[in-house]
């Protein structure tokens, strides 16, 4: 009898044990991490959200995150930051005109004086008369110099309008210049300016896809939060049910108290479950609000049917499911973010040599300026003086004591780290996408194993139950087939779960980058312009593939042990 009861006992836990085994992680889900990278909505724009009581759909989720997401605002930056490089370095082939004007009064000046005639009586002005002697005319110039007629000044007399110490001076000036020749540096400039403007594109895309993938997978996480909540209010109701019919069967004196203590047990046990599930609801409906940037609130649901017998791919993702399926067939690995990454960055190290070498050869511009200058306070046209010049220019390095091949030096071995990057980026990106394609070949394995086995599930219990209320079978074998019931609904819902997933990730693969799958990507393995690769498993936890939900025996990695012991 020990023996019996021990092992009934034993039984009446599995029921307990599947939905804990199920939950636990969940409990992990990367909230603070989402909250990191989220702001609150109140610094936001604000946009449409849906309406209390209505669905949410993965197409509704999508468009907001997008709408609403910190990342993509700092792509889109990117992008802009790009273009405006792009603009500045072409500028540079161009002639570069510019004017200049001021207004100058003089308040003090070292030449005031300087020029004024000297003090002393007057005398008659200078007079040249070419047809006296030339006596006469020296003594003239002599009388004239003595008394001041003339050489008042050191320019030849006070009413020189010179520029020195004028009281107001206005200039209205002209610069132009043109680059003849630079050597290649503009091209390599211009080169280093589209590289980075593609890298951007790429950045925007990986950012896009990056964030579809988080989005699908706490939409899909939350529409599991429900199935395992219904599992688990399911089993409630039956242990219910099961302790009212020994209670009544207890009160007519036909079954004994140990079967009384065993069904209250079995109803008990269920309890926990219950409001663990709940709370492992709210936490993954908060990470997909986080996401969202939606309002805290009870009334967010799903729109996801885990227990459709077809289970189409996700509308979003169909067209380009099937495109990545045509794909899988060919080297479609070149295509994937990082191996485009690591190929600019080839380009911009090959750009980046190209510069050092350039600065050898000799730069040559060509300029001129145009002025006008005038020096009363309102000028009439005719007061305006000019000045004119045009000119060339040239420079070029002599000897600059070694810094130059140093450049080069330093250059050339970027680019062959870039070139041994980008062949590292391809082979890392070879075994990332097929290992994407194993994981959605399992998933869709794992989901059609599990066709059928609920709906036999279902009946075995209701035999069970019959038979239980008959008197023919035992409450274990009652409990066994509700543990039964338990195990293949979260199965099939985990299933469920993780192919839908699968999809998404096959059909984001070429703009998502390697870290996704937990490959051992090194943290320069795209190079100087990978900034998505770098830090991504921090960035965006959970992106491996596997739900956060466990199942022992399901996809999602080797089996982990939860707290209490519950092998997963």
């Amino acid at each position: 009898m020990t023996a019996r009861a021990t092992d009934s006992s034993r039984r009446a836990s599995r029921s307990a044990a599947v939905l804990l085994a199920l939950l636990p992680l969940l409990g992990g889900l990367p909230l603070a991490a989402a909250a990191g990278q989220q702001e609150s909505p109140a610094q936001l724009t604000p946009v449409q959200q849906p309406a209390p009581g209505t669905p949410l759909t993965l197409e509704e989720a999508l468009r907001l995150a997008e709408e609403r997401s910190e990342r993509m605002a700092i792509a889109r930056a990117g992008v802009s930051r790009a273009t405006g490089d792009e603009v500045r370095a072409r500028a540079d082939l161009f002639p570069q005109l510019s004017a200049f004007v001021s207004y100058d009064r003089t308040l003090a000046t070292e030449f005031s004086g300087l020029f004024d005639q000297p003090a002393g009586a007057a005398c008659d002005p200078f007079t040249s008369r070419p047809s006296t002697p030339l006596a006469d005319r020296v003594s003239e110039i002599e009388r004239a110099i003595d008394c001041g007629a003339i050489g008042g000044n050191l320019f030849g007399g006070a009413d020189l309008d010179l520029p020195f110490g004028r009281e107001n001076i206005m200039r209205l000036n002209l610069s132009f210049s043109q680059t003849l020749y630079s050597g290649g540096r503009i091209g390599a400039q211009r080169n280093l300016a589209s590289v980075g403007r593609r890298q951007a594109d790429v950045t925007l895309a990986s950012a896009r896809a990056q964030l579809a993938l988080d989005v699908t997978q706490a939409f899909y996480d939350a529409a599991l939060s429900d199935h395992l909540r219904s599992i688990a209010e399911a089993g409630l109701r039956q242990a219910s049910a099961t302790l009212a019919q020994v209670e009544l069967a207890r009160q007519a004196g036909r079954l004994p108290e140990f079967e009384l203590l065993r069904a209250r047990v079995a109803r008990d046990n269920q309890q926990p479950i219950v409001l663990r599930a709940r709370a492992q609801r709210t936490l993954a409906y908060l990470r997909l609000q986080q996401l969202l940037h939606l309002p805290d609130g009870p009334g967010l649901q799903v729109a996801a049917n885990l227990d459709d017998l077809q289970l189409p791919p996700p509308t979003p993702f169909a067209e380009a499911l099937t495109r990545a399926d045509a794909a899988r067939r060919t080297a479609a690995y070149e295509q994937r973010t990082p191996v485009r990454q690591a190929t600019a960055g080839v380009e911009a190290r090959e750009a980046a040599f190209r510069l050092a070498r350039s600065e050898r050869l000799p730069n040559v511009i060509a300029n001129s300026s145009y002025g006008r200058v005038a020096y009363s306070g309102l000028p009439a046209w005719s007061d305006w003086r000019t000045n004119w010049t045009i000119g060339v220019a040239a420079q070029v390095p002599l000897f600059t004591g070694g810094r130059l091949r140093g450049d080069e030096i330093v250059a050339r071995a970027d680019l062959d780290e870039a070139r041994a990057q980008l062949e590292l980026a391809r082979n890392l990106a070879q075994l990332d996408s097929r290992a994407v394609y194993e994981e959605l070949d399992a998933a869709r394995a794992t989901w059609e194993a599990s066709s059928g086995t609920v709906e036999e599930a279902v009946r075995a219990y209701q035999i069970a139950e019959l038979r239980y209320r008959e008197g023919i079978s035992t409450q274990l074998e009652l409990s066994d087939a509700r543990f039964l019931l338990e195990q293949s609904q979260a199965n099939r819902a985990q299933a469920g779960r993780d192919l839908q997933v699968a999809r998404a990730r096959v059909a984001l693969l070429p703009d998502l980058p390697l870290s996704t799958t937990g490959l051992p990507l090194s943290e320069g393995a795209t190079g100087a312009f990978a900034p998505t690769v770098r830090g991504r498993a921090a960035a965006s936890p959970n992106t491996s593939g596997t739900s956060p939900v466990g199942v022992a025996g399901q996809q999602g990695g080797p089996a982990r042990t939860a707290p209490g012991g519950i092998r997963q």
